[in-house]
């Protein structure tokens, strides 16, 4: 992970590579092969890895969650960046300058 990024709306983001994921019960699962961790997205976190499967800028992400799950756009931005800030954590996604 580059640390000197800042995430923002425009941050423009994507999965890494490496990651198989799966759906199971409505939730996605996801084992990082590299690491050898699973980890459950859950609903919400399936939607927003589904997002991020090709560059998408952090703003789109937002949307879509505040769209699918009819919640105030202050609540999915919130919850948003909470979830791409432990996936850059894990490296499971990165920063890219633009699709």
């Amino acid at each position: 992970m580059n640390n000197t990024n800042m995430l923002s709306l425009e941050s423009v983001l994507v999965q890494q590579a490496g990651n198989i994921a799966s759906d199971m019960d409505g939730e996605k699962v996801m084992l990082n092969v590299k690491n050898g961790k699973y980890y459950n997205l859950g609903e919400v976190g399936g939607e927003i890895w589904n997002a991020l499967a090709s560059p998408a800028p952090v703003s789109l992400v937002v949307e879509t969650i505040k769209d699918n799950f009819e919640v105030s756009a202050e609540l999915a931005e919130r919850d948003v960046f909470s979830f791409l800030q432990h996936l850059l954590e894990e490296d499971l996604i990165e920063f890219v300058s633009r699709p």
